[in-house]
């Protein structure tokens, strides 16, 4: 498909995505739109994010709504308040030359009430979060028993943040003739339920393999010891002058941490995490989105919904313990057409984790050599030059100024001025790395690292890692990434090492550094989570036999079994 006409989406979205600057459908648009113009079946759509969905499912809707009907007919559902209102206005300025459309946006946080008389004037197609749909159905002020289309957008998304119970909740109010869109990044067994359970024979469209990541992003590592993590941060902002960056960190403490210190460093950052108030979160999205800062660091949750399309980098300053989490976050960067670098920092315990996302997504993960303060150098002083090369002259604004300007500098030679120039933007980088050490682990000791991680992690762990039981689990939405959360925040402390963690539905285990063990105990004495007192205690280790031995216990009782069942028949 060469462009848009070619789909058979009416002139007046034409004309709205052609002032877009849209030319030619994405793969995933190619794919999509044809299929919701010409069938009435459900679709399971997998794609990365930032490429192009929004368009992939809003046209077509568009293209088929009844705009003469003030019923709504179309209930679209993302993860976040910054999502949803995005989705809208991407929606809206493509419905710009239909008339009589009406596209509500309904989210927690803002005035139900203003919503609420958004939807009384009639709106065909309504954008929101589940939670305030779900509670605008219950107050019967949104009617889902007349919708059409049913479109759940980064649906994983909406998964890990614990909305499975208010999907369900929508989803069985809705019309069972529906068509149902289903839009994911990845395919967890949870998104698959929910597929099997609401949809019905629904097809499957997948641009790249299931859990892969996205094909235009490069995936590079930095091996370094834990306690250079910060440095080689540094280093690798300083070797990117040009750098636009999301910094992703596993919990708020972390998140502030870093921040705190970048800016103390000079750099141009922020932190975005879950304290932030809605204004301050809007504050900082905005500058960040028009570029007044380089530099977020963020934390997952904080930063869903954020839609930048120009990200060079994205930086994993931990490595993320699910495949799925890493392929969220390397999605940002590279989108619309443009290239981009994911990068993991990592230290030489963590390299068996590396290869496992590598397997999960079906990329190589490419190690990069830390630069060396000479190589950083080089970089900022070419940057300068060329800056100063391309820069606009506005002689009619500084003509007035060039004589004292002149006179001011007649002392120096040519030599001596560009020495000058030089210097007062770059002193303090030369000052900085002027005798730096070198940062990279060297290879063959990682490899013989790496090779030990593998071959001997159990013995590892059992002698440098703690097990231990807390009594919850999933049933209360606990997932790895929160219950690394309460670790460090309960502990109070960001430097302990967290290893195997195993979440079961009503209790869970995870391993620390034994030399930190007494501090978890302490940390979670008296602790509630979501109401419930938390119980934690050193898990009993099962003796090795124990298999075998319920395995001879298991044999025996059937044998037992089977010979009464002999006695029995003679």
């Amino acid at each position: 498909m060469q462009n848009f006409e070619e789909t058979g989406i009416n002139s007046q979205i034409i004309k709205a995505i052609s002032e877009l600057g849209f030319e030619k459908p994405t793969p995933i648009q190619e794919l999509t739109i044809p299929y919701l113009l010409d069938s009435k079946k459900d679709l399971v759509a997998l794609a990365q994010t930032g490429t192009g969905k929004t368009a992939a499912f809003g046209l077509p809707i568009l293209h088929q709504i009844d705009k003469n009907s003030k019923k709504t007919q179309a209930l679209i559902l993302s993860p976040t308040r910054e999502l949803c209102m995005q989705i809208s206005n991407d929606i809206k300025t493509y419905a710009k030359y239909i008339e009589n459309v009406r596209i509500a946006t309904i989210y927690g946080g803002a005035s139900a009430d203003k919503q609420i008389a958004e939807l009384n004037k009639g709106c065909q197609i309504v954008v929101g979060t589940p939670g305030r749909v779900l509670d605008l159905v219950k107050r019967g002020k949104l009617r889902a028993g007349s919708i059409s289309y049913m479109i759940l957008d980064e649906a994983d998304e909406m998964l890990d943040m614990g909305f499975k119970d208010e999907l369900d909740s929508i989803l069985e109010t809705t019309p069972a003739d529906k068509q149902t869109l289903l839009f994911s990044a990845t395919m967890p067994k949870e998104i698959a339920k929910i597929a099997k359970k609401y949809m019905r024979e629904a097809d499957e469209i997948a641009v790249g393999d299931k859990n892969m990541g996205a094909e235009n992003v490069k995936h590079h590592y930095y091996l370094a010891k834990a306690r250079d993590r910060f440095k080689t941060l540094k280093r690798i902002i300083d070797s990117h002058p040009q750098i636009y960056s999301i910094v992703f960190c596993r919990t708020r403490r972390d998140t502030k941490e870093i921040a705190d210190k970048l800016i103390e460093n000079g750099y141009n950052a922020e932190a975005l995490h879950g304290d932030l108030s809605q204004a301050q979160r809007d504050y900082v999205m905005n500058r960040f989105r028009i570029k007044h800062m380089q530099i977020l660091v963020a934390t997952d949750v904080a930063a869903r919904g954020l839609d930048v399309t120009d990200l060079t980098h994205v930086i994993n300053y931990n490595i993320p313990d699910e495949a799925k989490t890493y392929i969220h976050r390397s999605g940002r960067t590279g989108r619309a057409g443009k290239t981009g670098i994911s990068v993991i920092l990592l230290h030489s315990r963590e390299l068996y984790k590396l290869r496992e996302i590598e397997k999960r997504v079906g990329k190589k993960i490419t190690r990069k050599m830390i630069p060396t303060g000479k190589e950083i150098c080089e970089r900022q002083l070419f940057n300068l030059i060329d800056k100063v090369e391309k820069i606009d002259v506005d002689q009619a604004q500084i003509d007035p100024f060039m004589d004292v300007i002149y006179k001011k500098l007649s002392w120096l030679t040519r030599e001596e001025l560009i020495n000058h120039f030089v210097s007062i933007e770059f002193n303090r980088f030369l000052s900085y790395y002027k005798n730096a050490p070198d940062l990279n682990i060297n290879e063959n000791e990682s490899d013989r690292k790496e090779k030990d991680s593998r071959k001997g992690r159990k013995r590892r762990d059992n002698d440098n890692f703690t097990r231990f039981f807390i009594n919850i689990g999933s049933k209360k939405k606990l997932s790895p990434v929160k219950l690394m959360g309460l670790i460090n925040d309960q502990t109070k402390k960001r430097d302990i090492q967290i290893g195997k963690i195993d979440i079961m539905k009503t209790f869970s285990f995870f391993e620390v550094d034994k030399s930190f063990e007494n501090d978890v105990v302490s940390a979670f004495k008296d602790f509630k989570y979501k109401g419930m007192n938390v119980s934690i205690e050193v898990a009993k280790e099962k003796p090795q036999n124990d298999r075998s031995n319920n395995n001879r216990d298991r044999r025996k009782k059937f044998s037992n079994k089977k010979s009464r069942k002999r006695r029995d028949k003679r």
